[in-house]
């Protein structure tokens, strides 16, 4: 355990997979995605099967999913810079398992309805767990490797994002509800188990943070991102992000039938192409990831993903729109590892689970809000118009990112 508290001090170690923090974490992370990708699909396909596909009745699983980023992530990042890290993800994941169970049990006695409370609680102690994992990043990554573990992750979860859906259909199909949910319960087990690897908590910064006030602590989050020039704009680029995101994911199948004539089913191979290119383009981030600002990265990706989605809406072409969707997978990842690193480079360990619950939800509100609005916007306008409108939020984007471009991370953030 003490090599592994040293680790980070190591600057000479190039090679992330050697650090045990970041073999522990992706383990976990690999369970927890097999679980999840599992459970969404079975609740979905059993909702809609349940139901006769009554959109209100699936539109609960999303509320359900992403209800608690606004009710949470606020407390859930304040609480985890105060709680130990390590023993909040610990209980977190060990309570998801025991919530699954019980959840379990009523649903094998006739209430079906229990199936979205699988969502939901699981959903509340990600608050919790999230920001707690960003907290322990920042302790045991080298500082000059931080966006490469970033990409690393990316890269997990774009492996399920093209896998995730196939695992979930086929556990679904071949098991049937009970069993898919109940792997959910062993996945977060075994991720709790995982954990235990992890570091000791380290006692002295949590003491200090444990002595103010809880209402202090929770209002110096949002100062603290207010008063940061680089974090009010990396607020801005995660509203226009979910802006436009809700957007061409909810209009997505309307691409596929409208523009390119093509069946719904078609929709399918535009997502696998996508998360193929996700994947690829987080393995290429993670090798260049050092040699980039995290402000450059994530202003590339801005920039060429709002070009991308101009083009997407005015295609009617199969060819030209898969190349076009690959390319702009291909680019999403350095969105993603720039606003998480300079999260992290921006933040001192001692706020950083407030600046992460603070900003995610501005990405997730977003989304959510764009989502709800997309259906009214496609009675209104053309789908040219809305895509358009949708690749100019993050031009838009791209071009905030320039006032911040040469700013350095502080050297209190960067301390741990």
């Amino acid at each position: 355990m003490d090599n592994m508290d040293k680790q980070p001090e190591n600057a000479k170690s190039p090679n992330l997979f050697r650090n045990r923090f970041m073999q522990t974490i992706l383990l976990s992370n690999m369970l927890l995605q097999i679980g999840i990708w599992v459970r969404n699909f079975a609740i979905l396909l059993y909702v809609a099967d349940k139901t006769n596909n009554d959109p209100s009745s699936i539109s609960l699983i999303s509320v359900a999913e992403f209800a608690p980023i606004f009710l949470f992530s606020f407390i859930g990042g304040t609480f985890a810079d105060r709680w130990q890290p390590k023993r909040t993800m610990i209980w977190c994941d060990l309570l998801s398992a025991v919530s699954v169970f019980i959840v379990l049990v009523t649903i094998h006695y006739g209430s079906w309805q229990s199936v979205y409370m699988v969502t939901f609680i699981s959903a509340i102690l990600s608050q919790f767990t999230q920001p707690s994992a960003v907290r322990l990043f920042k302790l045991h990554v080298p500082e000059e490797q931080l966006q490469q573990g970033m990409a690393l992750f990316q890269t997990l979860m774009a492996i399920f994002m093209v896998l995730g859906p196939m695992l979930g259909t086929f556990a679904y199909s071949t098991f049937g509800l009970e069993t898919s949910v109940a792997v959910m319960g062993v996945a977060f087990l075994l991720s709790a188990l995982i954990l235990t690897r992890l570091p000791k908590d380290r006692q002295e910064p949590q003491t200090e943070a444990g002595k103010g006030q809880f209402r202090e602590q929770f209002v110096e989050g949002f100062r603290y991102v207010w008063q940061s020039p680089v974090l009010r704009m990396l607020g801005v680029a995660f509203i226009l992000t979910g802006l436009s995101m809700g957007i061409t994911q909810t209009l997505g199948l309307f691409v596929v039938t409208e523009r390119l004539g093509s069946d719904e089913k078609f929709l399918q191979y535009l997502l696998m192409v996508y998360g193929a290119a996700m994947l690829i383009g987080g393995g290429l981030v993670s090798v260049f990831a050092k040699r980039v600002a995290p402000q450059l990265l994530l202003a590339i990706g801005m920039l060429i993903g709002g070009v991308c989605t101009v083009i997407v809406g005015y295609s009617t072409s199969i060819p030209v729109t898969l190349g076009v969707q690959f390319l702009s997978g291909l680019v999403f990842p350095c969105i993603h590892i720039g606003i998480s690193t300079m999260i992290l480079k921006w933040s001192p360990t001692s706020i950083v689970g407030r600046v992460n619950g603070v900003l995610n939800p501005m990405f997730v509100g977003m989304m959510v809000i764009s989502m709800s609005f997309a259906g009214a916007l496609k009675d209104a306008f053309s789908l040219v118009s809305i895509y358009t409108g949708a690749g100019l939020l993050l031009l838009i984007g791209a071009l905030a990112m320039m006032g911040i471009m040469n700013s350095k991370a502080p050297e209190h953030a960067q301390s741990v």
